[in-house]
């Protein structure tokens, strides 16, 4: 049957797909709509597959908190190159995928792939269709729900890197700007635990292991490498975990401190650090 630049604009308008795309498809299916949007899905996913180990070093960071501030979501929508990132589809993409995070508050990146999106397809499906139009691989890379007292959110300049800080016993004291200090300080120091009890065991071991080395290189006695490894282990803890690291904007005091200093008994319950590339 002939192929009307009409249906070509309407399989475009549903799926997004090029019109040369559109056109391909349309002719192969017969004219059959479904069987077009069918074809059209396939490309993608021949897409998706066959560039599925290519790293994603560009994208764009979202990050959301609620009204009452007590809920924040953020998200990474990466892609190969630059260009693919700054193109409108992509850009709607990655608020599309912000708002079903908001709209159904998944509590994992897999719930929230799997949404059904208002024309059906679920939100993977509307990834892997805009992998067959563009021609390379996008990923939801990070997905991260946090529920606090007062959550903070950052994001840095290069829209590549954002950060949700949490925080409990506000005790009605305002903590928006510590609380932005406090997440600036995460995007900075890439702390992993908020304190030493937050740490993995392996971490531990390791960091135990490589002091040891370390003392046992220096020429220090073997009765004394436990005692050594162990200081460097603290040493370790100040520079890696949230709590104990020194404020970057003022030295003498720690996380701790400057969070204790702001209201008695402020602190971090939980942050999130994600970013592309």
């Amino acid at each position: 049957m002939a192929i009307t630049a009409a249906d070509v604009n309407k399989l475009r308008q549903e799926t997004g797909a090029g019109m040369m795309d559109c056109k391909k498809a349309l002719t192969e299916a017969d004219g059959d709509f479904e069987k077009a949007k069918e074809i059209l899905r396939k490309q993608g996913q021949k897409i998706a597959d066959k560039r599925a180990d290519n790293a994603t070093a560009e994208g764009v960071v979202l990050a959301h908190v609620n009204t009452e501030a007590t809920n924040g979501k953020i998200i990474a929508l990466a892609c190969e190159t630059e260009p693919v990132s700054k193109v409108a589809d992509f850009q709607n993409l990655a608020m599309a995928v912000m708002s079903t995070a908001v709209t159904t508050n998944a509590d994992s990146k897999e719930a929230l792939l799997s949404t059904p999106q208002a024309d059906g397809r679920t939100l993977q499906e509307h990834i892997t269709d805009l992998m067959g139009k563009i021609g390379e691989k996008i990923d939801v890379v990070s997905y991260e729900n946090i529920s606090a007292d007062k959550v903070v959110s950052y994001i840095h300049s290069n829209g590549k890197l954002g950060v949700l800080v949490g925080l409990a016993n506000t005790n009605g004291t305002d903590v928006t700007e510590v609380g932005r200090d406090v997440a600036m300080q995460i995007a900075a120091m890439k702390p992993i635990a908020l304190d030493k009890d937050g740490v993995d065991a392996s971490v531990i071991e390791r960091e135990i292991e490589i002091g040891k080395e370390q003392a046992r290189q220096e020429g220090k006695p073997e009765a004394m490498l436990e005692k050594i490894a162990l200081g460097k282990l603290n040493k370790f803890y100040k520079e890696n975990t949230l709590l104990n690291q020194e404020f970057v904007k003022d030295n003498s005091l720690t996380i701790a401190q400057l969070l204790d200093k702001t209201s008695k008994g402020l602190t971090v319950s939980a942050f999130k650090r994600i970013s592309i590339g």
